[in-house]
């Protein structure tokens, strides 16, 4: 007997391909297995559904008998409120206005061009400390470290104090895989003690920066006074937190995959070394044929909804499938080809409509400066393993390791 086509999507088996999967999903646009969730998995009803008012992001609103085998994975934040990427409407754009006040535009339209040479320092640091060039891990030694460090930089968490808050994020990434060989009350454990020690970390720092605020961002959110009024501590542990998680856990697999793909067509690694402002295009198409998120799980609508003739009722799980809506040949020309060249790459790789992607505009230059940098720098680059492990995580699709060689270090 066939497996079910979620349980396929799923399935370990099918992480470092799932996009036969996805292109048979497609035929039937809205799919329903028993009393799972809905799955929609084609790009123009993923994009109108991404902008329906009537579909909430509020775990609270689901049914209590809609069933959904993603729910917990995708939790992220252990005891602390929800974040605003759960919340609907009015409480959500509250929070979002003011995690954005010292993050971009209008109030900070500097604030992720100014890190610029930060992040460049951050990854001629990184690759200056590959070591061996005849083998290396990329995800252990570049992907994973760099956005972290960002992080650490962007909320202002000191130096000296980067090392501990590396080790909680990466205890709190690793809670996010599924581990079918771990101990679940172990990995529990691990995973809250490692939230509480980051959040008394930031309950502190937050205390240190309303006496004392710098010109970080953690300073600028504990201390602003806006139309929006102030951030309770709570909620802006929870903010830090969301921050340190989508924010890193995203960029480790756009930078991984990115890298993959590009020594998996090695025309376009060489252009991108010979013209480091084709980064640019590059990182755009990666984002919508190998999207670091794979699909949005733990929507639900707010009334009865028809979707290409189904009725998703009221309260029911939905799933939106954005790296399936990326391969919609209705939407887009030769789906399954990388071409950094198209013309027209209306993703949605970072989603899209009031929960589209906060960090996006730093997502894009991370991944931008940090696969020109490995174009440059690293001689004759090549794959030590194709496909290479996976991480077990279905939602935040990306490879755990990414063993490469090559001939040397440029300076």
């Amino acid at each position: 007997m066939t497996p079910s086509l979620l349980h396929q999507i799923l399935d370990y088996a099918n992480r470092a391909d799932p996009y036969p999967i996805y292109e048979e999903l497609r035929k039937t646009p809205v799919h329903h297995e028993a009393d799972g969730p809905y799955v929609v998995s084609t790009y123009y009803e993923i994009r109108s559904l991404l902008h329906d008012p009537r579909i909430s992001s509020d775990a609270r609103n689901l049914a209590s008998t809609a069933r959904d085998p993603l729910a917990e994975s995708a939790q992220g934040e252990g005891a602390l409120p929800p974040s605003f990427l759960r919340l609907d409407p009015p409480e959500h754009d509250r929070l979002r206005r003011m995690t954005n006040r010292p993050f971009g535009p209008p109030h900070s339209p500097r604030r992720v061009d100014g890190m610029r040479g930060e992040l460049r320092g951050i990854v001629s640091g990184l690759i200056d400390g590959i070591g061996d060039p005849g083998r290396f891990d990329l995800v252990e030694q570049f992907s994973y470290p760099f956005p972290v460090t960002v992080i650490c930089r962007l909320l202002g968490v000191p130096r000296e104090d980067e090392a501990r808050f590396h080790t909680w994020a990466d205890t709190i990434a690793a809670s996010l895989d599924p581990d079918p060989d771990a101990d679940p009350a172990e990995r529990g454990k691990e995973s809250h003690e490692a939230r509480m020690q980051l959040g008394l970390y930031l309950a502190g720092l937050i205390e240190e920066r309303r006496k004392k605020p710098g010109d970080d961002m953690l300073s600028q959110l504990a201390t602003a006074q806006g139309p929006d009024g102030t951030m309770t501590t709570m909620e802006l542990l929870s903010t830090a937190a969301l921050l340190l998680i989508a924010g890193h856990e995203t960029t480790v697999n756009l930078v991984t995959n990115g890298m993959l793909t590009l020594l998996r067509n090695p025309d376009v690694l060489r252009r991108l070394r010979a013209e480091p402002r084709l980064a640019v295009p590059i990182v755009e198409e990666l984002l919508r044929f190998e999207p670091p998120v794979q699909l949005v799980p733990q929507r639900t609508p707010l009334a009865d909804i028809e979707v290409r003739g189904v009725t998703i009722p009221n309260g029911a799980s939905l799933w939106l499938v954005l790296a399936s809506g990326n391969r919609d040949p209705q939407r887009f020309e030769n789906p399954d080809r990388f071409d950094p060249d198209r013309r027209d790459i209306q993703h949605l790789g970072l989603g899209s409509g009031i929960h589209s992607c906060f960090g996006a505009p730093l997502a894009r230059l991370e991944a931008q400066l940090a696969l020109s940098e490995l174009a440059r720098r690293l001689e004759n680059p090549r794959l030590l393993e194709d496909p290479p492990p996976y991480r077990q995580n279905a939602v935040l699709r990306g490879p755990r390791h990414l063993p490469l060689a090559c001939d040397g270090i440029r300076p």
